[in-house]
């Protein structure tokens, strides 16, 4: 007995001390980070408190780019402005590959606006930008979709007659009717059923999405996809709503006018139609099904929660809403609904969005990242396939670029003069997405 239990340990250290030696030349030339343990990488040293918790506390010791181990796998965290911009606009090309979210790989596999790579990804971007552009960002028909159900919200806000009550859900639904206006056509009453049963599907799935169980998925999810855990409602919740899309699709399919687009759906399917023939095209029904998805699902939660969030802000700072109060009385005035043309001429209100966006911070780490090739940064040489993760709070937080990060102050974004200023530090959810928004490629 005792000698097969010293036969099985001997197996155990010998394949323990060949999981530490793999792949000894590439591991070696990675920026520096904690020590990780075979198989636990560096979960040990991980602060219960959240992820980004423990990548700010090695910063400390390690400095803007260093290494660690998510179980078994090792990542590269990018921290700082300057680190992220390096990577992601100087070397946009090496660091463009899209990392795993492993919690949501079941279902996305790698298609969609978000999770493709290579040509795919560029590709379904260039696509989608241009589409929303004509349905969505700057289109008068659409502004007045928005203005529309601003309408609704105010007529909702009023049936309280100033008695206190819970606006989430108000946020959500304005938020996810302009979505839909753009991409399925239509807008939903705020009492549909199958309206509030997508939105609870939304919510639940970011809950579950940003809860410690899904974190520690992230590390083990090879081993932890065969036991019970939040991945396993998420998967379900996710596949509904495809389902609803799925449903909605061969409706657009069915009464589908080419010679008049009503939304994102449309648009795909032209082009899906418009390049059959070709056996390679990107514009096939899994990438329409997984960027729909993506548009609805990111876009709702983001908005609603900066919503909520600036809300609250301007609750807690009183003379900053009269400052935006004030703005709004001189250049919009009481009889009419504000367009986009008046952003130009509300600086002050601006900045103040700007800042909400800043200090909510609502995706503190950026989408993961793969080195498309041998990528040397820094000094330090990442072999293709290295994951990259960038830190987008602690540029949001950068003391360089925001003289009191941790306050809220929205002459973070204004000049002298009081006109905005554009700063390099501000990148809410990507620098790829601000490139997107400013017309860059």
């Amino acid at each position: 007995m005792e000698a097969s239990v010293l036969y099985f340990l001997t197996i155990i250290v010998g394949f323990l001390l060949l999981l530490v030696r793999r792949h000894p030349k590439a591991h070696g030339h990675l920026p520096p980070g904690p020590c990780p343990l075979p198989l636990l990488g560096n979960l040990l040293q991980l602060d219960r408190r959240g992820l980004l918790n423990s990548f700010m506390l090695f910063r400390e010791k390690y400095g803007d780019v260093f290494t660690v181990h998510l179980g078994p796998r090792p990542v590269v965290m990018l921290c700082g402005t300057e680190a992220i911009r390096e990577a992601l606009v100087d070397q946009a090309e090496a660091f463009s590959g899209r990392g795993t979210v492993a919690v949501v790989e079941p279902i996305v596999q790698g298609y969609g606006v978000i999770f493709a790579n290579g040509e795919c990804w560029k590709v379904l971007r260039r696509f989608s930008v241009a589409t929303m552009k004509d349905f969505g960002m700057g289109k008068r028909s659409v502004e007045e979709r928005i203005k529309e159900e601003a309408r609704y919200l105010v007529e909702e806000l009023q049936k309280f007659q100033g008695a206190p009550m819970e606006p989430t859900f108000l946020f959500q639904s304005i938020t996810a009717n302009i979505i839909c206006s753009i991409v399925f056509g239509e807008r939903f009453d705020y009492k549909d059923r199958h309206f509030l049963h997508l939105l609870d599907l939304i919510y639940q799935t970011f809950l579950l999405y940003s809860s410690f169980s899904s974190q520690v998925f992230e590390l083990f999810s090879g081993f932890l996809k065969y036991f019970p855990g939040a991945h396993k409602q998420i998967f379900k919740n996710l596949q509904e709503i495809l389902h609803y899309i799925g449903q909605s699709v061969e409706k657009h399919r069915a009464t589908l006018d080419p010679s008049n687009p009503r939304d994102f759906i449309d648009a795909y399917l032209l082009r899906m139609e418009k390049e059959k023939s070709n056996q390679h095209t990107e514009f096939h029904h899994q990438n329409l099904m997984i960027s729909v998805l993506s548009l609805f699902f990111a876009g709702t939660e983001t908005s609603s929660t900066t919503l909520r969030y600036g809300f609250l802000l301007m609750l807690k700072y009183p003379h900053i809403t009269e400052k935006v109060q004030k703005e709004i009385d001189q250049v919009i005035g009481s009889h009419r609904l504000p367009t986009l043309d008046d952003r130009t001429k509300m600086p002050y209100t601006e900045a103040v969005i700007h800042e909400i966006q800043r200090f909510s911070d609502l995706s503190p780490i950026g989408v993961p990242h793969k080195v498309t090739k041998d990528t040397l940064f820094r000094g330090y040489l990442l072999p293709k396939n290295t994951e990259v993760y960038p830190i987008l709070s602690s540029a949001l937080h950068d003391p360089w670029y925001f003289a009191q990060p941790d306050t809220f102050n929205p002459d973070h974004f204004l000049d002298a003069n009081g006109a905005l200023k554009k700063n390099e530090a501000f990148m809410p959810f990507s620098i790829e997405l601000l490139c997107v928004q400013s017309g860059g490629s």
